[in-house]
């Protein structure tokens, strides 16, 4: 298994990455922020390592950011703070697990094989997605509501693909902002609201709903039975 561990301490890196080979994986380790994000996005990784307090782009960014792009990868959070705002802000930010220094070393490999494990489980499954009456099908990009096809312009596409890949989980408007430039052109953080606001009235009667979290973003959840 191939893993990207971003740390800064350089005496606790190199003990990770030594067990880590030890257990079987393949490591590449980045001391800052800024090389993880380039590791990132030029390799194919398993599963990510990142430390909170990274020296020149911080762990939580380093993990927005890469939501964007990959938001099936496995990743684990490490962190000296164990307050309680901080796990959930972790969490918040798209991390999978999330383990407060001092740790034992065989629970970070137990916590890395369980994500692994759950990450084989998912990639073996459809590529269609689901939440309430809305499925979404990201090899034809189609979305259907009680299997009729829902008509979406290329923006509400990726707005709700990047929605439902974070369901239950907050996407902030950088994270939209970012989404929408991989397609070209420079859209403008003001849209973000126009463009919530036509996809909550297209999703009516499906089951879900694009709830606004204020100072943070959006999430896709499922709404309750009437």
């Amino acid at each position: 298994m191939n893993l990207m561990l971003a740390e800064d301490d350089a005496l606790l890196a190199d003990a990770l990455c030594a067990q880590m080979r030890r257990a079987g994986f393949t490591v590449e380790h980045a001391p800052n922020g800024a090389v993880a994000e380039f590791l990132l996005g030029r390799q194919a990784f398993d599963a990510a390592v990142l430390d909170i307090g990274l020296p020149m782009v911080d762990g939580l960014t380093v993990l927005q950011r890469v939501r964007v792009t990959q938001p099936a990868l496995p990743v684990l959070l490490l962190t000296a703070r164990d307050g309680l705002e901080d796990r959930v802000a972790g969490l918040n930010a798209g991390a999978d697990d999330y383990l407060t220094k001092p740790f034992d070393f065989p629970e970070l490999e137990a916590r890395l094989n369980a994500l692994l494990r759950r990450s084989r489980l998912s990639a073996s499954a459809p590529r269609g997605q689901s939440l309430g009456q809305l499925t979404l099908d990201a090899d034809s990009r189609r979305a259907l509501v009680d299997d009729q096809p829902l008509e979406l312009s290329p923006r509400e596409w990726l707005l709700l693909e990047l929605l439902m890949a974070q369901r239950d989980r907050v996407v902030t408007k950088e994270q939209i902002l970012q989404t929408w430039g991989q397609d070209g052109g420079e859209p403008q953080s003001n849209a973000i609201e126009v463009y919530i606001h036509r996809l909550r009235k297209k999703l009516e009667g499906a089951g879900v709903a694009v709830r606004t979290v204020r100072g943070l973003g959006y999430l896709l959840e499922a709404q309750a039975a009437p």
